[in-house]
């Protein structure tokens, strides 16, 4: 599928405030500075669409991101910042976890993780919380140019062992670098995937089906 077109179509404080859910959409949560951002304008092609800061925790709101007029992308608040005050923090995990549990429309979460990193306890948290509510999950693990090789492969094999040891199932694993644009496709797999059939059928009609999975900067 060929990205003809995305743009910020909004963003809300909590789940009231949501624009309708009248496209199917798609989450991108983890810690903060994981990269949410910065994935999103990677996979989009569209520089400075999602506002990307070195500072986390900078997003602080639910933004919305619509791609061919046909779906979302959604940029939730990262989860386990300390330096906002315990009011805000507390308002902005409690917009991403009403959205994560009620939103209509939601098709699947992308949960990203650093791949520089060993298991962290808060992303094993948030994996058996989100767990409760029979999402569809990919996990992402992202930064993926900056370990070795093997230190990438150690990383992702620990979280998933990690996974099984707290009896929680390993669901699909990406890895990919907003930098250098490893993993896109397989990003875009899981999109197209989870695209109900009447929205698949309304991409291939506009001619950018195969074209969006060849012409996305790999």
């Amino acid at each position: 599928m060929k990205i003809l077109s995305a743009k910020y179509t909004g963003n809300a404080t909590s789940l009231e405030s949501c624009p309708p859910a009248n496209k199917t959409e798609y989450a991108f949560i983890g810690r903060s500075n994981v990269g949410k951002s910065s994935l999103i304008n990677s996979l989009t092609n569209f520089n400075g669409l999602a506002k990307v800061s070195t500072t986390p925790g900078k997003t602080r709101m639910i933004n919305f991101f619509t791609i061919n007029d046909h779906f979302n992308l959604v940029d939730l608040p990262g989860y386990g910042y300390a330096k906002v005050s315990r009011s805000e923090n507390k308002e902005f995990n409690v917009a991403a976890a009403d959205y994560l549990s009620g939103r209509e429309g939601l098709k699947c979460v992308f949960v990203l993780i650093d791949s520089r990193r060993e298991p962290q306890d808060l992303d094993l948290q948030f994996f058996a919380w989100i767990r409760e509510f029979d999402r569809n999950l990919v996990l992402v693990f992202t930064k993926s140019d900056l370990p070795s090789k093997e230190k990438l492969k150690t990383n992702i094999e620990q979280f998933q062992e990690a996974l099984r040891a707290n009896g929680l199932p390993v669901p699909k694993c990406v890895s990919c670098s907003a930098k250098s644009g490893a993993g896109k496709m397989a990003i875009f797999e899981q999109i197209q995937r989870f695209l109900p059939k009447q929205e698949k059928a309304a991409v291939k009609k506009k001619k950018t089906s195969s074209a969006w999975l060849k012409n996305i900067g790999m």
